[in-house]
């Protein structure tokens, strides 16, 4: 035995790092250098034909080239990385006894979260600051996009929503992203069949898994080096595009969000991962920003879970078999911000048509918003039908959120970082409570 040997073949490689600045901060720098270019461009040369032939050619494929190269492994590595994390947990009782900490856990964080949103939202009261000219012009402008959203709002239904679950054809899940539920409830059933099926050819087949999210996990690898560059892309195009006049019309909505995200991040998930995780917050915020600049560049948890498992392991070293468990399940299902966002928005809306919801009714958005943000698709501005869908069950018109699409890009952006991080803060609290913490290495 060569305990020594093993501890040196297991350390990380330096050189799979990077030279020079780590990513993060190359990933902040295309942030910041993209929206300033942006915003100058905006400012100086809004209607150029160079602008909009940069955009379509250039900065638009560049940036949706690397969201595919993600996207392309999001499948084998979810199923992968469930499978292996629930035959890692070695009997049934132990998936069950992960399994009720991490929706008891994900329940009451995004039940906080929506509460927030509710309680900034009824102190701010950011439709009553919309001019109803500005509604009409912002309707208008956008009542095509809107009408798609609403017609796939129509076709959302709690029934259909359990019922989708358990998917007929998990080939069909698997192509469309509003199914991926149904993807993480095969994987868990294969994890399942897995367990109680010890034998040679299930450790084969385990050992092939294994393989798959190794070779998974290298691809990212190098595929998340093209982050900062698409970081910028993604920022030039939004900053290009807008400017600040549209954030200038919406000011009071975008502010009421922000501040409800901001208050949750910032406030409610340090005290969560201190008290409950046992896991400084500094540390916690230190070790994760890698996966929260990915998800508010991207604005995909689903896309960001790649980044968001490897961080788990490597920086905040959280157990695989908990990890790979709950931020798997928790890029399809656990939505901290986007069911914050459904929360406000659908109360912003009724402010601004007139409509008083009284306090019963509004306990009845807040629970419709943790079911909403456990359907909602780990896609950019899968709330949107969601909150259609709402608007349709409290007497809005949903067509009212076409009031919201100029600054939802935004805004998306912001809510799926708050995605992420809940999903490591429950990693953290839930290897806490189930006594599967690990000790940094030394």
């Amino acid at each position: 035995m060569k305990p020594a040997s093993t501890m040196h073949i297991a350390a990380p490689d330096p050189e799979a790092r990077g030279r020079g600045l780590p990513l993060h901060v190359k990933v902040l720098i295309g942030f910041v250098l993209g929206a300033t270019i942006g915003l100058a461009v905006h400012f100086y040369t809004p209607d150029a034909p160079l602008l909009h032939g940069l955009i379509a050619y250039v900065t638009k494929p560049f940036g949706q080239i690397f969201l595919n190269l993600l996207f392309m492994l999001v499948i084998p590595l979810m199923f992968s990385a469930l499978v292996l994390g629930v035959g890692e947990l070695g009997d049934i009782a132990s998936l069950g006894r992960l399994g009720w900490k991490t929706l008891t856990y994900t329940a009451v964080v995004t039940g906080m979260a929506v509460a927030i949103g509710l309680l900034m939202v009824n102190l701010v009261q950011p439709g009553l600051h919309m001019k109803p000219e500005l509604v009409q012009q912002a309707m208008a402008s956008n009542a095509v996009k809107a009408g798609e959203i609403v017609s796939s709002g129509h076709q959302l239904n709690a029934v259909d929503l359990i019922v989708n679950i358990v998917p007929h054809n998990v080939i069909a899940a698997a192509v469309d992203d509003k199914q991926m539920l149904g993807v993480v409830f095969f994987a868990l059933m294969i994890g399942i069949g897995l367990v109680l099926t010890p034998s040679a050819a299930t450790q084969a087949f385990k050992t092939a898994l294994q393989g798959l999210f190794e070779i998974s996990m290298r691809l990212i690898g190098l595929f998340i080096q093209l982050a900062p560059y698409a970081v910028a892309c993604f920022m030039f195009n939004l900053c290009a595009q807008l400017g600040l006049d549209v954030l200038a019309s919406l000011f009071w909505f975008v502010i009421t969000v922000v501040g409800a995200l901001a208050l949750h991040m910032f406030v409610m998930l340090p005290l969560w991962v201190r008290f409950m995780g046992r896991m400084s917050p500094r540390r916690f915020f230190r070790d994760s920003q890698e996966a929260i600049l990915t998800a508010f560049a991207t604005a995909s948890s689903t896309a960001t879970l790649p980044v968001t498992l490897r961080v788990a392991e490597e920086n905040l070293m959280l157990p695989r078999k908990v990890s790979r468990f709950v931020l798997t399940v928790g890029a399809s299902a656990n939505h901290h911000g986007t069911a914050l966002f459904e929360g406000v928005t659908v109360l912003f809306l009724a402010q601004v048509f007139g409509l008083h919801l009284p306090l019963l009714q509004q306990v009845m958005v807040l629970g419709l918003c943790i079911l909403g943000g456990i359907g909602t698709a780990g896609i950019p501005s899968g709330s949107l039908p969601v909150i259609a869908m709402i608007c349709g069950v409290v007497g809005l018109r949903p067509e009212g959120i076409g009031i919201i699409i100029g600054v939802n890009s935004f805004l998306d952006m912001c809510r799926t970082a708050l995605n992420v991080t809940g999903d490591l803060a429950t990693a953290v609290v839930v290897s806490e409570r189930s006594g599967e913490a690990e000790l940094p290495a030394s």
